[in-house]
């Protein structure tokens, strides 16, 4: 007997909408079936911007209420956040449960969260969503009884002021700082134990934890799914000749990724802004990889703008997608880019040899105060260095530069702490 919630998904092409109206209905299905939903059919109308009050016009939204009767649907999704207004409108017309992408995200999210930090940063997501929605959604909670987009907090939590609701925000947010303080603390003692730490980052289910299985020996969860790690996971594991390093796999990016997330997890990324190496992971064998690309490198500019001076693209999937003409290709865009293959294991011993040569001439972006009496040293930050600021003061030279990390270790006693520093190992 299928239990799962029968569903109508819906959206809107803009002809502006990177990817195409297509591949992104193709990702929600995705998103569907994996927060748990039975999808029936599919609703695209073409206009170039959504209607105010019903996101596809009370028309269409009047033809996709007999579309849910004929179908005899519990649920429609939206491909894009809708305004309180919008749900309520559709509500009305509609007559079953509106769920848009961002309470579809969220719901993922709430299923896949295991540990305490994962999911109270969840819930704090959950509730600044949930906060100037809560008068749209009388009519739905009266018929919800559970199911998908009300996973997290819980019915009665829905009900509940908006009061009660911001001084539960309160307390989320407290007690995720504690917890961001510990994490700090972890991390400042991989540091004085002097061990590099290389960030999985990529799109969703591009292959993260299977590599990092592979180049680790770990055994991490994983599943041909969205989402599937949510929780930041640390494995020890080596480079060319044996170095030990610290390889960390991190929640997956995603088209439109609900904002609420992002601030929500903020402890969560700073493992990445904090990385000596980002490994951000590619699915060749997906239609719109390169698209994939551009997405996850968005995020990580909001991250660290600096980002790029620590990324290494990897093409994971090469057993799966074995063209060479697209790998040519790949490597003219994306010079020095590897192909692996995380369940076969091709190109990972390749993979890590480029890690340890990376580590060993890796450039980082520091700001020092040097004196007057260096000279050589300043000749050699001219030479072999990016100077991007130089201002002469009364007692030092004031530098901001790129430089490469052997030239960052002769410069360190003169490094400042002030924020500029990005990249750079202690």
């Amino acid at each position: 007997m299928n239990n799962k919630e029968k569903a109508i998904l819906v959206g809107l092409n803009t002809g502006r909408s990177s990817p195409g109206i297509e591949q992104s209905m193709e990702e929600l299905t995705l998103l569907a079936d994996t927060a748990g939903a039975l999808v029936l059919d599919q609703v695209i109308q073409n206009r170039e911007t959504p209607d105010r009050a019903y996101y596809i016009g009370k028309g269409k939204a009047e033809e996709l209420a007999a579309l849910v009767q004929m179908h005899d649907a519990d649920m429609v999704i939206f491909n894009e956040e809708l305004s309180p207004s919008q749900i309520r409108n559709l509500d009305r017309v509609i007559e079953v449960k509106v769920v848009d992408r961002t309470a579809l995200i969220l719901d993922i999210f709430a299923r896949r969260a295991l540990s305490r930090e994962g999911k109270l940063q969840v819930e704090l997501a959950q509730l600044h969503y949930l906060l100037p929605r809560l008068i749209g959604l009388g009519n739905q909670l009266s018929r919800l009884g559970g199911g998908i987009g009300t996973r997290g907090p819980g019915e009665t939590q829905l009900e509940v002021d908006r009061r009660v609701i911001r001084r539960k925000i309160s307390d989320l947010k407290k007690e995720i700082t504690s917890l961001r303080k510990q994490r700090q603390l972890h991390r400042q003692k991989r540091k004085r134990n002097r061990f590099s730490v290389i960030s999985l980052v990529g799109y969703t289910n591009a292959g993260k934890s299977t590599l990092l299985n592979t180049m680790t020996g770990a055994d991490l969860y994983t599943e041909d799914k969205v989402f599937a790690t949510l929780d930041p996971m640390v494995r020890r594991g080596s480079v060319d000749s044996g170095k030990e390093v610290l390889f960390t796999d991190t929640v997956g990016f995603i088209e439109k990724l609900p904002r609420q997330l992002v601030t929500a997890f903020q402890a969560t990324l700073e493992e990445i802004a904090e990385a000596d190496v980002l490994l951000h992971i590619i699915d060749l064998n997906h239609p719109d990889h390169v698209n994939q690309i551009r997405v996850v490198r968005e995020h990580l500019a909001k991250i660290d703008p600096d980002y790029h001076l620590r990324e290494i693209l990897a093409f994971n999937k090469t057993d799966l997608a074995d063209d060479e003409t697209q790998r040519a290709y790949l490597s003219r865009e994306f010079p020095g880019a590897a192909f692996v293959s995380a369940r076969t294991g091709e190109g990972v011993e390749s993979l890590k040899e480029n890690i340890a040569a990376f580590l060993s001439k890796q450039r980082c972006r520091l700001k020092l105060y040097l004196p007057y009496s260096e000279g050589k040293l300043y000749a050699e930050l001219q030479e072999r260095g990016d100077l991007q600021s130089v201002q002469y003061r009364d007692e030092h030279i004031e530098i901001i530069a790129v430089v490469e990390q052997d030239l960052a270790d002769k410069v360190k006693p003169y490094i400042t702490s002030t924020g500029k520093n990005r990249g750079c190992r202690p």
